[in-house]
């Protein structure tokens, strides 16, 4: 185990002193979050001055330590992390509930997203500190309990996800999705565990016949299994209707290898042993996700007829999946700079240039110049789009859907009936593509049916499917009924 610094230690006797006295919800002393802090940023291959920073993170906000003190023992990068997290907590405490995100208060919440675009530093100490806070979640009221778990689904979760750090996404949405709704949680988590025992004696043989082959072609491999998570399964069953028979990636078998070529080779040998699924087929090496993410992806059909999905990718690829910006941090050489104050960082990866648009953006509130937010272009969830219902309910629908994509998503009986929409308490018409941030109101009635051409007005597997169903119910229906026949006029 590696040993502390001079520097971390002074950190923790520091910080252990200005919390004396003080205690969690769990009884512990206050101290044991701020060394758990550390312990996270430490596995995460955080650098030295942002280890303590989250040591000390909490103790401008809780303690009489000052930004001065800080900066007297550690230095200027220090004292500006720490303040930079300090400001976050105060945007934050100053902000409503998660359910009440409504246009009124998105200025909070894009300013919360601006503090911590100051130095991305700050984003990595603030999901150490609420990943912790969510591990020990269980000490506080059920009311507290399900709002910061919440707001770490809605905001916290989709932030790690934005910078590829896939373990930490992971654990933060299934332990906030197991407070958010505990019912549902445990009944996919038992799904899961019972398709797993199922599926485990077919698994172990095809990676038996993987690893054989793979030998013989020579290839140095590593195989493991992913069992997915429940939140993620949760967020695929709405997508697909709740039908479990389409979600082909309950457990994946992931192959790493030592280079691009060898990805492709195994690819190759894969294809040659099982059946590839039609359109299964996705290659994030040549095109990576937007926020880095690479890898080879096939479903494929075995002998026994059992769907599996397969990962490939290289060790550094799967490093960059596991724990993202993390895995590559380049401020371990380069430390407070002039561009940080500016917002400036150069050499950014591509996938990563939306930080770069966030500290631009801090620079210039903090130097006090006039920024419109309504047009700063976040990008923090890339393909998604957050819009709300009258009552400020937040829908999460993929950029690019329209007023039908919403209504279905609400409800079937809503979208069979859709008459017009307002948007934002305008009306519109169903064309009209949503925007971030909109209100949009549905208006419904009873005499309404869906319509054919209303296939042209959807954007979403989902809605499409809901409304090929209702179409194929009405025109049976159609079919039922009596034909009314005009009766011969009579001869007189």
């Amino acid at each position: 185990m590696k040993q502390d610094s001079e520097r971390i230690k002074h950190a923790i006797d520091m910080a252990t002193k200005a919390h004396e006295g003080q205690f969690r919800k769990t009884g512990e002393p206050y101290i044991v979050h701020p060394l758990a802090v550390k312990k996270i940023l430490e596995e995460w291959g955080m650098d030295e001055d942002t280890i303590i920073a989250g040591i000390l993170h909490d103790t401008v906000e809780d303690t009489d330590l000052t930004l001065k003190d800080i900066k007297q023992e550690f230095g200027e990068s220090v004292a500006f992390l720490v303040d930079g997290v300090t400001k976050l907590s105060v945007a934050r405490n100053g902000m409503r509930d998660i359910d009440t995100y409504l246009p009124e208060t998105k200025d909070n919440f894009l300013r919360l997203m601006i503090a911590l675009g100051s130095d991305i530093r700050v984003l990595i100490i603030k999901l150490a500190d609420r990943l912790h806070n969510l591990r020990t979640l269980s000490a506080l009221p059920p009311d507290k309990q399900k709002k910061i778990a919440k707001e770490s689904l809605e905001v916290f979760a989709p932030l790690a996800d934005r910078l590829n750090m896939g373990l930490l996404r992971v654990e933060m949405a299934d332990l906030a999705f197991k407070y958010v709704d505990p019912r549902r949680f445990e009944e996919l988590k038992t799904l899961i565990d019972k398709y797993n025992k199922s599926a485990a004696q077919s698994l172990k043989k095809i990676e038996q016949e993987i690893g054989e082959a793979l030998n013989k072609e020579k290839i140095h491999f590593e195989l493991s299994g992913r069992v997915k998570s429940v939140y993620s399964l949760h967020k695929k069953l709405a997508k697909h209707n709740q039908n479990i028979g389409e979600i082909y990636d309950l457990t994946a078998l992931r192959i790493i290898v030592d280079d691009i070529t060898d990805c492709y080779l195994t690819l190759g040998v894969i294809h040659s042993l099982y059946t590839p699924m039609g359109g299964r087929i996705k290659d994030y090496i040549a095109v990576p996700k937007q926020n880095g993410y690479q890898s080879l992806h096939t479903t494929v059909i075995t002998k026994d007829k059992r769907i599996v999905e397969f990962q490939i990718r290289t060790k550094e690829m799967h490093e960059y999946a596991e724990h993202g910006l993390a895995a590559s941090f380049y401020y371990n050489e380069q430390k407070l700079t002039e561009s940080y104050k500016t917002g400036k960082i150069e050499h950014l990866p591509t996938n990563l240039l939306w930080i770069t648009e966030l500290q631009m953006t801090a620079a210039k509130l903090r130097e006090g110049k006039k920024v419109d937010l309504r047009k700063l272009k976040l990008n923090l969830f890339a393909d998604k789009i957050f819009v709300y219902t009258p009552k400020g309910d937040i829908i999460d629908l993929p950029k690019g859907s329209l007023p039908l994509d919403f209504a279905y998503s609400l409800h079937s009986e809503i979208g069979d009936h859709v008459v017009g929409v307002k948007i934002n308490g305008k009306m519109s018409n169903l064309n009209k593509k949503l925007e971030q941030g909109d209100v949009v109101e549905i208006l419904t009635s009873k005499n309404q049916t869906p319509k054919q051409t209303w296939l042209e007005k959807i954007f979403t597997p989902h809605a499409r499917q809901k409304l090929l169903r209702a179409l194929r119910i009405k025109n049976e229906k159609d079919k039922e009924k009596p034909d009314q026949h005009i009766p011969p006029v009579k001869k007189k």
